[in-house]
């Protein structure tokens, strides 16, 4: 019987890029966080004389061949198991295509997952103590961001953000996703990330300094958040929310606010006062329709005004995180009314975030 998949979004709390190494990468520190918005994979898998690959999807945009990281992630796990099999993958699209999620590296994450389940008895080498490593290891070949799935929750990422490390889960959070029409290009926005590193003088070796004290300021802010939050409100919220982690915007607020009205975890960490999105300093002069949705989104100097609003990666996604549910239906809101699309949903931690990735 095939295996759905939850394959969760991510948004970057924080980023904070080097200069270009030599290999032509970016060395950067960033703090990864899942949320409920997902997209759904389902994976059938049967024994064969030869591995073969079947992709298919309901949204055109998503390449179905060795494009994807999901065929890619397919491909290495099945040569690394040993197992000659065909295997059928569906990718149901809910999230926006190259928008700063993680949609894609998730789905591979999501694949591996479900190929796992459905191998039963036949997995060999997954029960080895050598196969959680080596699976981080086949995700970090496949894309940078791909191992943060393999975690889930608040999770810390060095190097090309492959190298990745739990952090203390902050309670979930209501979020608000920012999905615009307009389009950002990763690799120019890298390029213009290297023109300004030429024109401050910013080299590889002076970030290296940088990097390892902002990586340094994300472990120490996180090691006071607290895990957890109001027992039942999330399980309510996950009911609600059903099989996209879409929650519904509505009138009524009351006991479903998280953490009250007194403070929450990513708060108490202090980073809020601080933390940033370097891609920012590239993005916003080319597209100054997104610094405005952050605007929206931040709603400073208001009772409803965001715990912390960014770009997600390179955007084009942005978010906003809320105090409450009243703060976040408050920006969907005002985001409707300016013609952007949004998600309402909310941040999951790293044991919902296992708990709920297979679907019943």
């Amino acid at each position: 019987m095939p295996t759905t998949v939850r394959s969760h979004a991510k948004i970057n709390l924080g980023l904070g890029i080097g200069a270009p190494r030599a290999d032509g990468f970016h060395a950067l520190a960033t703090v990864y966080q899942t949320l409920e918005l997902h997209d759904l994979v389902t994976v059938s898998a049967r024994s064969a004389a030869a591995t073969k690959l079947h992709l298919s999807s309901n949204d055109r945009r998503v390449p179905t061949d060795s494009r994807n990281t999901a065929w890619k992630m397919m491909v290495l796990a099945l040569e690394e198991l040993g197992v000659a099999t065909e295997v059928e993958i569906h990718i149901e699209k809910r999230l926006p295509v190259q928008g700063g999620l993680g949609a894609g590296s998730a789905n591979a994450v999501a694949a591996l997952v479900g190929l796992v389940q459905e191998l039963g008895n036949r997995r060999q080498g997954i029960g080895k103590p050598s196969w959680p490593a080596r699976r981080l290891e086949l995700a970090a070949q496949v894309g940078s961001d791909v191992p943060l799935f393999l975690i889930g929750g608040t999770v810390l990422g060095l190097d090309r953000g492959q190298e990745v490390y739990p952090l203390p889960d902050i309670e979930p959070t209501w979020c608000v996703v920012a999905a615009p029409a307009v389009g950002v290009s990763t690799p120019l926005a890298f390029r213009e990330w290297d023109a300004l590193c030429v024109r401050e003088g910013l080299t590889a070796e002076a970030s290296t300094g940088k990097l390892n004290k902002l990586s340094r300021a994300y472990a120490s802010a996180f090691a006071g958040a607290i895990p957890g939050g109001i027992p039942g409100s999330f399980s309510e919220a996950k009911q609600e929310a059903g099989s996209s982690g879409v929650l519904a915007p509505k009138n009524e607020t009351g006991c479903e606010d998280l953490a009250g009205r007194q403070e929450s975890a990513l708060v108490r960490t202090g980073i809020t006062s601080w933390i940033q999105n370097d891609f920012e300093q590239v993005v916003f002069p080319q597209h100054p329709s997104l610094a405005e949705i952050k605007r929206i989104l931040a709603a400073e100097g208001t009772p409803e005004a965001a715990l912390h609003a960014s770009l997600s990666g390179s955007g084009s996604a942005l978010f906003g995180l809320y105090l409450t549910r009243g703060d976040a239906e408050a920006a969907w809101e005002r985001l409707r009314d300016a013609g952007v699309i949004s998600f309402l949903t909310r941040t999951v931690d790293r044991k919902a975030y296992w708990g709920q990735m297979l679907l019943a």
